[in-house]
């Protein structure tokens, strides 16, 4: 869903919102066939499309699929789970082993579809105001026990969030002790940048690139997520897959990284 719409749209009242974003999924799903084809691949929903579309408040060129609208991190998201986890794996419906528990923050529809196809009964999204979501709560109080997931996805929430080490050391305290976690925020500075008394929305614009950001975060971002307890590892495209194998996924230009945390 374009930004704009985004933001009307989350004026509204909760089941309004979950109907239009519903709708929106539906629509995508019907448009999509005008763009099949072979030129372009989305590893979320494997559509093959002729071409990806343009996307974000400041145009990013064939950014989203049209089938799934996942943009260049979901996709590489899903790459690397794909590649370096057992999320996606199949299985045996009468084998004894319990379905791994994810706590899916700050769910994006793309990703909540794949993973919910994925775990079934394991999965659990959460956010503090999406309506879309499972459950709501504040990611730096938790309400789980220690040690309750296998698994924890949350991209792009943590430069939300006043507290954010305090958030990280919940996440750490919910993970199971041989459970990983994937906690992404964008990387734009040299050093993560923030002062708590900036509380203007225009002049969080202009210091942190978005209204409802308390930071900028620099590579040091690392740093922050070992000090809350994790052992952290990185990851980039050229990881993953070959230079053509990427332009075909749209992720040739990105330099996110995958930030890969474990206990």
């Amino acid at each position: 869903m374009p930004l704009p719409l985004r933001k009307i749209v989350s004026r509204l009242p909760n089941p309004v919102q979950v109907a239009i974003r519903r709708l929106f999924q539906k629509t995508r799903l019907l448009t999509s066939l005008f763009y099949r084809g072979n030129a372009r691949s989305c590893s979320v929903c494997d559509f093959r499309a002729r071409k990806f579309l343009d996307a974000g408040a400041i145009t990013r060129k064939g950014a989203m699929c049209p089938r799934c609208g996942s943009l260049e991190r979901q996709r590489l998201s899903c790459l690397f789970l794909s590649q370096k986890t057992s999320l996606f794996k199949k299985r045996d419906k009468h084998a004894s082993a319990a379905t791994p528990k994810l706590l899916h923050v700050g769910p994006e529809a793309c990703l909540e579809e794949r993973f919910r196809a994925s775990l079934g009964e394991g999965y659990l999204s959460a956010d503090l105001h999406n309506p879309i979501a499972m459950t709501s709560f504040d990611v730096c109080e938790i309400p789980h026990k220690d040690q309750s997931f296998d698994a924890i996805y949350c991209s792009h929430i943590l430069e939300h969030v006043q507290d954010d080490v305090k958030a990280m050391r919940e996440f750490h305290r919910v993970l199971k002790t041989d459970g990983w976690a994937i906690l992404l925020v964008p990387i734009s500075a040299k050093k993560t940048i923030e002062d708590p008394t900036i509380t203007d929305p225009k002049e969080r614009l202009r210091l942190y690139g978005q209204e409802d950001h308390v930071r900028r975060y620099g590579p040091d971002y690392v740093d922050r997520l070992r000090g809350a307890g994790f052992n952290v590892g990185t990851f980039k495209v050229s990881d993953l897959v070959t230079h053509d194998e990427a332009i075909k996924m749209g992720l040739e230009k990105t330099r996110g990284r995958i930030v890969f945390c474990t206990k």
